[in-house]
C-alpha cells in the first residue's frame, strides 16, 4: 500500500509549488500517494482531487459566502478522507481561513501538518498565527521578513527560501533567445512589448481587467510602437479569457505559457498583487502593481490589517517603493496611466528601476526550496 500524503493547495501559485514538490519526489522514485485539493495539472501527474484551485480560489468576503456551500462540502469530504487514510503528513499551503480550520479538525486525529507557503499572518489578523503554533508541526518560511516574526512567537519554523529561485533558467534573461521569441510573435525590434496580469481568481479578473485594458488603451493610443500582450495565467482557461476579450477593439496577443517564459518577453508590466509581482521583479522588468476588492470587502481589510507598509512582495523584500503599486480607489485607469507612462518617457527611472529588482533574489536565500520541504517531510514518511 503506498504512502499517502495530503495537499491542499487551493490557490494557483500554491498548486504550482505542490506539483514541484510532487515532480522532485517522483525524480527520485518516491511512489507517493497525493489527494487533497488541487489543479488540473496536479491530477495529471496523479493527484486524486477532492476539490479543484481553480474553482476554490475565491478572494473577499463576499465571494466566499457565495461559494460557501460549496466549500463546506470540500470541507467535509476532506476531513472524512483523512481520518479514512490517516494519511502521513499534511501540506497545507496559503488559504488561510480554510486551512486553518482544517488544521484544527486533523490534528484531533493525531496527523502531522505542515503549513508551506505560510499565510500573510504577519501582515493580518496576527492572531491566527496561534493557530498554527498549536496545529500545526512545522511552518515553511519563503521570507526572510517572516522569520523574526514567527521566532518571536516561539512557533516551529523552517526559511526555506523561495521555490522560483529553482525555475529562474538562464535563457530568460538572454537577450538574444529573448529577441527570438519576441520574433516568433511578430515583434518588431523598434516595439515593445506592454503586459497586462490581471490575475488568476474569478473575483481579481472581475475587480481589476477592465481597469488594466482601460491603461493599455490609452498608452496603446499614445505610442505606436507599443504591443499590447494579455497573460493568462495557468489556472484560467484560454477561453474564458477571450470571452472577457470581446469588446476590447484595440490590439492584443493573447498568451498562455510557462508565467516566466511570458513575463520575459515584456518591457513593462501592470500587475495583480501577489506571486506574480515576485515572478515580474526576479525577471527584472519595471511594473505597477495594483489590488482592488469588492468595496464592503476592502472595508473588512482595512479593518484588520495593520503595521505594514506595502502589500506588493518585491517591496515588501526590499522594504521600501521599488515598484509603484495602488490599491482600491487609488487603483484607477488615470493614475495607473501615469505611473506606466512614467516608465516609458523617463528611461532612467526605468534603469534603476531594473537595477533595483535585481537585488532581489539574494533576500529569498538558496535555490532548492522544495528539496529542502521534501527532506524535512521525509522525516514523517
Amino acid at each position: 500500500m503506498k504512502t499517502e500524503i495530503m495537499i491542499i493547495a487551493a490557490e494557483a501559485s500554491s498548486a504550482h509549488y505542490a506539483l514541484k514538490l510532487m515532480q522532485h519526489w517522483k525524480a527520485e522514485g518516491k511512489d507517493y500517494h497525493y489527494f487533497g485539493v488541487g489543479s488540473d495539472e496536479m491530477e495529471q501527474n496523479g493527484f486524486e482531487r477532492f476539490g479543484k484551485s481553480e474553482e476554490m480560489a475565491v478572494v473577499g468576503a463576499a465571494e466566499i459566502i457565495a461559494h460557501y456551500s460549496k466549500l463546506k462540502a470540500i470541507f467535509n469530504e476532506l476531513v472524512k478522507q483523512a481520518e479514512l487514510r490517516k494519511p502521513k503528513v499534511v501540506v497545507v499551503m496559503d488559504y488561510p481561513e480554510f486551512n486553518l480550520m482544517l488544521s484544527k479538525k486533523l490534528f484531533k486525529f493525531g496527523l502531522k501538518v505542515f503549513y508551506y507557503i505560510s499565510p500573510q499572518v504577519w501582515a493580518w489578523r496576527k492572531n491566527r498565527v496561534e493557530t498554527i503554533k498549536k496545529y500545526c508541526v512545522k511552518a515553511f518560511l519563503l521570507f526572510p521578513f517572516e522569520v523574526d516574526f514567527y521566532k518571536s512567537r516561539g512557533i516551529p519554523y523552517e526559511f526555506v527560501g523561495h521555490p522560483l529561485l529553482d525555475e529562474l533558467d538562464p535563457d530568460l534573461y538572454d537577450q538574444q533567445k529573448i529577441t527570438a521569441r519576441r520574433e516568433h510573435y511578430g515583434i518588431k525590434s523598434n516595439e515593445k512589448i506592454l503586459a497586462l496580469m490581471p490575475g488568476s481568481r474569478t473575483g481579481e479578473l472581475d475587480q481589476l481587467l477592465n481597469i488594466q485594458l482601460e491603461v493599455a488603451r490609452r498608452l496603446l493610443k499614445k505610442y505606436p510602437h507599443l504591443r499590447l500582450m494579455v497573460f493568462i495565467a495557468p489556472s484560467v482557461k484560454k477561453e474564458a479569457m477571450q470571452a472577457r476579450l470581446e469588446d476590447f477593439k484595440s490590439p492584443y496577443i493573447l498568451l498562455k505559457d510557462d508565467p516566466n517564459k511570458m513575463i520575459s518577453l515584456a518591457d513593462y508590466l501592470l500587475v495583480a498583487s501577489g506571486t506574480a509581482t515576485l515572478m515580474v521583479g526576479l525577471l527584472h522588468k519595471p511594473m505597477v502593481i495594483m489590488y482592488k476588492m469588492k468595496w464592503t470587502t476592502g472595508i473588512f481589510v482595512k479593518l484588520l490589517v495593520r503595521g505594514i507598509k506595502f502589500f506588493g512582495l518585491v517591496n515588501l523584500i526590499l522594504g521600501r517603493e521599488v515598484v509603484p503599486e495602488r490599491k482600491q480607489a487609488d487603483a484607477n485607469p488615470d493614475e495607473l496611466f501615469k505611473l506606466m507612462d512614467r516608465y516609458i518617457t523617463d528611461p532612467d527611472y526605468y534603469a534603476q528601476t531594473v537595477e533595483e529588482l535585481k537585488k532581489i533574489s539574494s533576500y529569498l536565500g538558496n535555490p532548492g526550496a522544495t528539496a529542502r520541504v521534501a527532506k524535512t517531510l521525509e522525516a514523517y514518511l
